[in-house]
């Protein structure tokens, strides 16, 4: 026998929908994390198909594998050398 909390689940939704709206990334785009700052970058995803970026993925796999410490894609550069590489992206 189950009973429902509707109250409960709405207001962990609404916690949800609060929580999700500060990092939002639109459409098409990615958040990837970047330096020992972690700073957070949101790119094109069109930018995953260039070897210039398959190349940091790479880097990140071997360092990462599958657990990346933001819990977003964590890319081990600096960020001197990640904005050099997407601005030839460009």
């Amino acid at each position: 026998m189950g009973f429902r909390l509707p109250g409960i689940k709405k207001a962990s939704f609404a916690a949800y929908q609060a929580s999700s709206k500060a990092v939002d990334v639109p459409k098409g785009y990615l958040a990837v994390y970047v330096g020992e700052k972690m700073k957070r970058f949101v790119i094109p995803v069109s930018y995953l198909n260039r070897p210039s970026f398959q190349n940091l993925l790479s880097q990140a796999e071997e360092e990462f594998g599958y657990n990346h410490p933001k819990g977003g894609l964590t890319i081990p550069c600096s960020e001197d050398v990640f904005n050099s590489i997407t601005f030839c992206l460009n």
